[in-house]
Formats: structure tokens, C-alpha cells, sequence
């Protein structure tokens, strides 16, 4: 038996896949898999197929025009064409998360083109396909250009072949925010954005918390918060959640030590931070705090706003450090300290050079 893959394309109306599929059965030819690619001229069917050894590709056209398909393509196969594409495509997504500058090549191996060209300039023309020629907008800046011979580009390929570049610039721009950090004392650990799967790090990191370094971050009480809420302060619908992470010994794996939440509503950003007992007091909350302000500046926010208890002088004393003019206002204790931005804003935009 001989693997083939074969393309064509049949009247997206009930039964015609059927009377295709029982023109191959007809020649002992068993369908392995099916995609089904969607278009204006109808629906192209994808087949792996496993064929006896005694056919050739011009049964197998003669089969599926038959069978009433039409624009057939057929070639050869290997093995690795048994891996199903859904998996066939988180395989070469996770490449891109480990190395998005090969979305070159993770766009040749997914869609088999015969040619991929990036150019610095946008797509000349709207993107997207025609025939043998696929055009895709890069959105780290430029374009690609993917060419095939046979068979053509159905839409479904290209929406596949945007959503991995989306991707490939999603952790790009990951491996740039991503900064090493040395602190006044010599320890180094990495910040950068948080993702959904920090949950679990997040979750051992408040309870690696004491019972008051909670309380001074959630004020109203000490419990551990739900793993719906962080979640939730993970990715927020508007701001930033930063995470420090350190990295054991023999490959122990990532620790979190602190988390940094920028959660906007309307033109203000409220600010807060949990940082675990055994790293507090070592500059590491000064160093978040700077981040988020950058973060929050740039992202055009009015003001910061934080919620400190009283008492809580190593937060106050960190704010200070700031050096930047606040409004503090009293409430049962409780602080709400408010950092201007905009001034701040104004300044950097109109400083010449």
C-alpha cells in the first residue's frame, strides 16, 4: 500500500463528499483523513489516503473526477502525513513560542510552499491569496510572500497562516519585555509579563505569603484569593501584570517571588504589589513599581492610584522612591495615593532629540 495525498474540489451540496469518498473505495482506496477547506467555488476536500501499491496518480484523478471532483491534485505521501493537522500544527506553534524568528520556516513546513520571501514593506496589495501566491501582513513590521506551484491556497490556509504569525509576534514581543534584573545585593531574577499559565506559580507564591504581607495587599482580609480572581489578575482586560520569577538549582524550574498588577479603569491605573517575605526589603518592589509607571506612562494613563494600609511604611517607603509629587487622602486607615502622569507624559513628547 501506498500513502497519497489528494486534493479536490466537490459542490459543497449533501451526499457529493459520499459519492467521492465510494469512487475511491471502489479502487481499494482507504481514506486515512479529510479536510475540508471552504471557499467560494466550493468545498476542497484535502484526503490522505492509503492506496494499493497496483495504482497510479492518474487512477487516482480518474477516480475522483468520478466521483465528481474537479481541479484534482495528487502526490505522494510519507509517513509523518499519518500525524493529524490539528496536532501537526501545535507541534510547529510551539516552535514559534520557543523561536519565533523561525516563522520563515514554520510557514514552509505547515503550508508546504515551495517559496517564502519576507520583505521589509508592508504587502504592496491587500493581503491575502491568489491561486499559487499567498500575501500575509507580518505584524512585527513587513510582509511574507509564500508561493506553491500545486495545489492552490484555500482561505482556510491562510487564516492558519496569519494566526501563527500572530503568534510568532506575540512571543516575540514576550522575549523583548523579558528583562534579567540584578538587584542591590546581587540576586538576579527575571521580569516579565504574566501569562495564564503562571497560575499555579502564583497560587504558591500567596501561600508562600504570611498571613499580614496578604493582608497588606488584598486589606480586606488574609485568605488566599480564589484561583477565578487570579486568573483574572494574570491577564487583565486593561493593564499589565508583571511577574519576577527566579530560577532554582539543578534546573529546579521557575519560582515566583512577586507580582505587580496595573489594572486600568477609565483614564486612571490602580497599582499593586505582593512580594514574598524573603524578598522583601532587597529593592525588588522599587523595581516593579518603576516598570508598571514606565507601562502606565506610555499607555497614556492620567493618574496611578494605590490603596496602602497606614502602617504599611515598607510601601510608603517605596513610593517615595518614586520621587514623584502625590495626593494622599486619609480614609479609616486606609491611604489612597494618587501619581499624577500626564504632566509626565507631556514632557517626555515634547523634549527635542
Amino acid at each position: 500500500m501506498t500513502l497519497w495525498r489528494i486534493r479536490a474540489t466537490v459542490d459543497d451540496r449533501p451526499g457529493y463528499l459520499s459519492v467521492l469518498a465510494a469512487s475511491l473505495a471502489l479502487r481499494g482506496v482507504n481514506i486515512l483523513t479529510v479536510q475540508v477547506h471552504t471557499t467560494e467555488h466550493g468545498a476542497v476536500d484535502d484526503f490522505l489516503v492509503d492506496a494499493p501499491d497496483t495504482i497510479d496518480e492518474a487512477d487516482l484523478v480518474a477516480a475522483v473526477e468520478r466521483g465528481r471532483g474537479r481541479d484534482c491534485w495528487v502526490a505522494r505521501s510519507e509517513a509523518r502525513g499519518l500525524v493529524d493537522q490539528p496536532t501537526r500544527v501545535l507541534g510547529l506553534a510551539t516552535r514559534l513560542v520557543r523561536d519565533p524568528d523561525a516563522a520563515g520556516e514554520v510557514l514552509r513546513t505547515a503550508l508546504g510552499a515551495d517559496e517564502v520571501t519576507w520583505r521589509p514593506a508592508p504587502v504592496a496589495a491587500r493581503s491575502g491569496i491568489d491561486d499559487t501566491t499567498m500575501q500575509l501582513t507580518d505584524p512585527n513590521g513587513g510582509s511574507y510572500t509564500l508561493r506553491r506551484i500545486a495545489p492552490s491556497f484555500t482561505p482556510a490556509e491562510y487564516a492558519r497562516a496569519q494566526a501563527l504569525l500572530e503568534l510568532a509576534a506575540t512571543a516575540a514581543r514576550r522575549a523583548v519585555e523579558q528583562v534579567t534584573v540584578v538587584l542591590p545585593d546581587g540576586a538576579e531574577l527575571t521580569v516579565r509579563p504574566a501569562v495564564a499559565d503562571d497560575l499555579a506559580g502564583v497560587v504558591e507564591l500567596h501561600e508562600a505569603c504570611s498571613a499580614r504581607t496578604r493582608q497588606r495587599r488584598y486589606l480586606g482580609g488574609a485568605a488566599l484569593p480564589s484561583p477565578a480572581r487570579l486568573r483574572r489578575l494574570l491577564e487583565p482586560t486593561r493593564g499589565l501584570t508583571l511577574v519576577a520569577v527566579t530560577t532554582g538549582s539543578a534546573g529546579a524550574g521557575e519560582s515566583v517571588v512577586a507580582m505587580a498588577n496595573l489594572l486600568a479603569e477609565g483614564d486612571e491605573a490602580e497599582l499593586a504589589l505582593l512580594v514574598r517575605d524573603d524578598w522583601q526589603r532587597r529593592g525588588l518592589g522599587s523595581t516593579l513599581l518603576r516598570r508598571l509607571t514606565r507601562q502606565a506612562e506610555s499607555s497614556g494613563y492620567a493618574a496611578m492610584v494605590l490603596h496602602v494600609e497606614a502602617d504599611n511604611t515598607p510601601m510608603l517607603r517605596t513610593l517615595r522612591r518614586l520621587s514623584r509629587p502625590t495626593t494622599v487622602e486619609l480614609d479609616a486607615g486606609l491611604l489612597t495615593l494618587t501619581v499624577p502622569l500626564v504632566a509626565e507624559v507631556a514632557t517626555s513628547v515634547e523634549r527635542p532629540g
